[in-house]
């Protein structure tokens, strides 16, 4: 399942985190990285992200990193993966480096910036013991998606904030199940080799309460697919009909769609200036791309709460399957 949270304060910064939870591994995704965001994770769970996407690097989305990284700078075991849109491998080097480097030598840690084009991924590694000086190449990535995995997927969208912002979705593989009434039927019992069933890697015999049996043929009778969760991520964009008739089928389906709500309807006219959305219009975008759920974070703090509260209204208006997160209890 996909379980996700988002962080930070209606009228302030704010960044999305997101667990991959197969049932027997988890995988960590953080989405921006704005100020007083990461910090009431700790920095065990921030230790363990796979990787951090950054939409852009306006104040806002970036003013939290210096936490993230002094946790993560030279974390042994498994290099640390930032993505972002053009320029990200520059900018990402320059805040490196923006630090004294004297006791770096023995020091373990690998970072991979990959740099999010319009027809490619571009990547560089750089590493604490040389204390980030230098760039590696690193193999550049594939545009859609920008990242698979066995357990999920994730793709992105170039959208336009006078410059890019990238918005992500990302989609678990289909899962496997063991129909319950099947399994009944065939008259075998639970066991460990319940999960050599479902690793589709693994072939030949496989043993059942003293039966040697075949998988290709248990898994023909046994097992069904299951699309897996989804959610996506949108901020900082200008949406107009144009965009909105890009971006519905690649949103259509998704579970989840966390994107911005920066002003009012009444406000169109700003938004168009500032390169933002209104309410009106991503709760327009959800209802045509048939999205489980709209959760509108990025609040403008040019706006008292109730006018908040109003905005809200608004959009269920066309959508109603809007939210604030939850935990702003707004």
């Amino acid at each position: 399942m996909i379980e996700h949270s988002v962080l930070g304060r209606p009228g302030g910064d704010n960044a999305l985190w997101v667990r991959v939870n197969t049932g027997q591994k988890i995988h960590r995704l953080l989405f921006d990285c704005g100020s007083g965001c990461v910090g009431p994770l700790g920095s065990a769970e921030l230790q363990e992200v796979d990787h951090l996407f950054f939409s852009h690097f306006h104040m806002d989305h970036v003013a939290g990193f210096d936490g993230f990284f002094r946790v993560n700078f030279n974390r042994e075991g498994k290099p640390v993966h930032v993505w972002g849109p053009a320029g990200t491998i520059d900018l990402m080097h320059h805040r490196f480096r923006g630090f004294w480097w004297n006791l770096h030598e023995e020091q373990t840690g690998s970072w991979v910036v990959h740099e999010i084009q319009e027809d490619r991924v571009l990547a560089a590694r750089m590493e604490v013991s040389e204390a980030f000086a230098v760039r590696h190449p690193a193999e550049d990535g594939e545009i859609e998606p920008i990242l698979s995995l066995p357990d999920y997927r994730v793709s992105a969208r170039l959208l336009d904030h006078r410059g890019p912002s990238v918005a992500y979705r990302v989609d678990e593989e289909p899962r496997l199940n063991v129909h319950p009434e099947r399994l009944a039927a065939s008259g075998l019992r639970p066991g460990p080799w319940i999960q050599k069933l479902k690793e589709l890697g693994v072939t030949g015999p496989v043993e059942v309460h003293g039966q040697s049996l075949d998988l290709a043929l248990l898994r023909a009778d046994l097992l069904e697919r299951s699309p897996g969760n989804s959610i996506a991520y949108l901020t900082d964009f200008r949406l107009d009909e144009d965009w909105m008739e890009r971006l519905t089928p690649w949103l259509t389906g998704c579970e989840v769609v966390i994107c911005e709500a920066q002003y009012a309807r009444s406000d169109a006219p700003l938004a168009v200036q500032h390169h933002h959305s209104t309410t009106a219009e991503v709760a327009e975008l959800a209802r045509r791309a048939g999205v489980g759920r709209l959760e509108l974070f990025h609040l403008s703090r040019r706006y008292p709460e109730f006018i908040w509260k109003d905005m809200l209204r608004e959009a269920r208006a066309i959508f109603p399957r809007t939210a604030f997160p939850p935990a702003w209890n707004l």
